[in-house]
C-alpha cells in the first residue's frame, strides 16, 4: 500500500504543474486525458526510473509525449493547423479594448494564451517550461530530448514571435 500512497503524493505534488502545462499545449478534454496518460505512464515506468533526470523533469517529459501524441492528430506535418497572425490579431486588440470584459491584466493573459497557440508545439512547450514552470535550460533540454543550445534557440524564436504578436500591448 505504501507504493500507492507514495504515488498519490507524487500526483498531488506535480499534478497542478502538469495540468497547467497540458492546458497550455492542448484544449478541452484532451488536457485531463493527457495528464492521466502521463501519470499512467509514470506508474507503469516508476520501477524502471533510474533517476538520470529529476522526477519532475521525467513527469514533464511524459506529459510532453502525451500532449504531442494528441497534437499529431492535427494535419500539416504533425502539427496543429497553421493559424495566420492576421486571423487572430483583431482578437488580441479586442481583448484589450473592451473595458467591460475584464481588467487589463486578465485581457493581457487572454491575449497571451491566444498568442501562445500561434507557436509551434516545441517552441510553446519550451516557453511554458521556462516562463511558467521555471525549469532550467538543462531540464527543458531533458524534457524535449534536445540540447540546452537548442532550447536557447527555441526560446529565442518563441519570445520573438510572442513579442511581435503582442506588439500592440507595449
Amino acid at each position: 500500500m505504501g507504493d500507492r500512497d507514495a504515488f498519490a503524493r507524487i500526483v498531488d505534488r506535480h499534478g497542478p504543474a502538469l495540468m497547467r502545462y497540458a492546458r497550455n499545449l492542448l484544449s478541452g478534454s484532451d488536457v485531463e486525458d493527457c495528464v492521466q496518460d502521463a501519470f499512467l505512464a509514470a506508474w507503469r515506468g516508476l520501477p524502471a526510473f533510474r533517476g538520470d533526470a529529476s522526477l519532475r523533469t521525467w513527469l514533464f517529459t511524459l506529459a510532453r509525449h502525451a500532449a504531442f501524441a494528441r497534437l499529431r492528430r492535427w494535419p500539416a506535418s504533425g502539427s496543429r493547423p497553421h493559424v495566420p497572425v492576421e486571423e487572430v490579431q483583431d482578437r488580441l486588440r479586442d481583448l484589450r479594448e473592451d473595458p467591460e470584459r475584464s481588467s487589463v491584466e486578465t485581457a493581457l493573459r487572454q491575449a497571451l494564451e491566444v498568442a501562445l497557440q500561434l507557436l509551434p508545439p516545441r517552441q510553446r512547450s519550451a516557453w511554458l517550461l521556462r516562463e511558467v514552470e521555471g525549469l532550467s535550460y538543462e531540464e527543458i533540454a531533458a524534457v524535449l530530448s534536445t540540447s540546452p543550445t537548442a532550447v536557447r534557440g527555441l526560446l529565442e524564436r518563441s519570445r520573438t514571435t510572442l513579442a511581435t504578436t503582442l506588439e500592440d500591448w507595449r
